[in-house]
């Protein structure tokens, strides 16, 4: 009996989620269709509990004979992803209601699609790595397809299946050369076999498709195909937890990867992640410019943000790994609040997502103009918002690694971005109102606040304790 204990108590936020979740599913289908609400509040209520049952995780584990792994760096993860799903749901409400996507199977989804997030960051070997990334998925092609009768959600759903399978293929040839030149899954035996002599080209062309799958998931050029699209076409509140927490999962999957099993053929893996990154941070920028719906221009910002992360992971450095951390928790509050206007964005109870839509914004609602020029500045990177701090950590890691030519076009494609992003505030701000955009529900409007609140000015005074617990969270991966 002591085993089991020994081996369900790591991984007792995961299992109380995928209850939580199944117990709702239960719920919502004796409830019906007037249950989505309550499914959905009761599913903030899971994120929260879970939240605090990860707060009691202490120190380093290895469970289930050394598939799963928690540490620092897996609570620090799973807490941004907690937090991302909370606020997706939260956020939904209204949208789901008006647009006929009053579902209880939304929520239910979403936690789902967390557990196996959870599962990812804390995977301690290449099958658990692989079971948690397909749990994620199969949730999400759901979700993006959710909305059924709307051509362009089928669409979205249909060319995130259809990529994401390719990039699962990719991903499992990977694993079978690492396993048949390594001849173990395991992080830690990978680990020792490569310190024990040089890496084989077998494992060095294995890991580069297993790069290349998860570069996938968190949408990293040349792998990145499908975000446009999928952001555009998808429900836009399915579009911001797209944006977030499967985002930041995949990212700090990434990292484990790595800098864990892999840490010791950094030389080899940098020449990618420094390519991916570039190719991100150009291709994001200058694509961006030329956008008018909002929601594609925030899939290419997306698309340069995971660039200037990919530059910390780059660095394949303590500090690195803690700028990422970092700048992903910045990413994650103010992709949401931005989101959260774009949810609210309606003209005559009809939604709308073209950047023209907010023409006199300033006019019509100034506190919402004002968190959304907040939001702009901060992803732009202009101090003293949040984004400039985030932005500046990842450059100073970088350029302390040697990395110099990666750090200044970084610097170089945050001066483009400033373009596409003040030119929302430009049209908000100083365009003529030409059809007002109607007050969004109160529960966006919360939302809204909270977020610009952190992004901004309180960000100078809760950012010292997160910077503590990423800096733990970044030694724990080292140790």
């Amino acid at each position: 009996m002591q085993p089991v204990l020994t081996d369900l108590i790591p991984a007792l936020p995961e299992i109380f989620l995928a209850v939580a979740a199944l117990a709702l599913l239960m719920l919502g289908v004796f409830s019906g269709k007037n249950g989505t609400r309550l499914v959905s509040g009761l599913s903030v209520v899971a994120l929260v509990a879970t939240s605090v049952l990860l707060f009691r995780q202490e120190g380093y584990d290895v469970a289930f004979s050394g598939l799963f792994i928690t540490d620092g760096f897996a609570v620090f993860s799973k807490l941004l992803v907690l937090l991302g799903t909370g606020l997706s749901i939260i956020i939904a409400q209204n949208f789901i209601a008006r647009e006929d996507m009053d579902r209880f199977e939304y929520p239910v989804l979403m936690l789902l699609a967390t557990v196996g997030m959870m599962m990812m960051v804390s995977a301690n070997d290449l099958l658990t790595l692989y079971v948690g990334l397909e749990l994620q998925s199969l949730s999400l092609y759901v979700i993006a397809a959710f909305r059924r009768d709307s051509a362009k959600s089928t669409e979205a759903g249909l060319k995130y299946f259809v990529l994401g399978a390719l990039s699962s293929g990719m991903l499992l040839y990977g694993i079978s050369l690492i396993y048949g030149f390594a001849g173990t899954t395991n992080f830690i035996t990978i680990a020792q076999v490569l310190q024990a002599g040089p890496a084989s080209l077998g494992v060095i062309v294995g890991l580069v498709f297993v790069a290349a799958g998860l570069a996938f998931k968190i949408s990293a050029v040349p792998f990145h195909m499908w975000t446009p699209d999928v952001y555009e076409g998808a429900p836009t509140p399915v579009t911001a937890f797209f944006a977030v927490a499967p985002k930041v999962a995949a990212i700090c999957l990434f990292i484990r990867v790595l800098e864990g099993p892999f840490g010791s053929l950094l030389p080899q893996w940098r020449q990618v992640i420094e390519f991916c990154s570039v190719a991100s941070m150009v291709v994001g920028s200058l694509a961006a410019i030329r956008q008018s719906n909002i929601k594609r221009l925030m899939a290419y910002s997306s698309i340069a943000n995971i660039g200037y992360a990919l530059v910390g992971v780059a660095a394949g450095t303590a500090d690195g790994v803690q700028a990422v951390l970092i700048y992903m928790a910045i990413y994650l509050v103010m992709t949401v609040g931005t989101f959260a206007i774009i949810i609210g964005m309606r003209q005559k109870g009809k939604a709308v997502e073209e950047i023209a839509d907010l023409a006199g914004l300033s006019k019509t609602n100034p506190m919402l103009a004002l968190a959304l020029a907040v939001f702009m500045f901060s992803m732009a990177g202009v101090p003293p918002a949040a984004g400039f701090f985030g932005k500046l950590l990842v450059f100073m890691a970088a350029w302390k690694a040697g990395l110099y030519p990666l750090s200044i076009i970084m610097a170089l494609t945050s001066g483009i971005s400033l373009y596409y992003y003040l030119k929302v505030c430009k049209v908000s701000w100083f365009d003529d109102v030409k059809e007002p955009l109607d007050r969004p529900a109160a529960g966006l409007s919360w939302v809204v606040t909270a977020t610009a609140l952190v992004v901004f000015p309180v960000a100078l005074v809760i950012g010292t304790p997160v910077l503590n617990s990423a800096a733990a969270a970044a030694a724990s991966l080292f140790h």
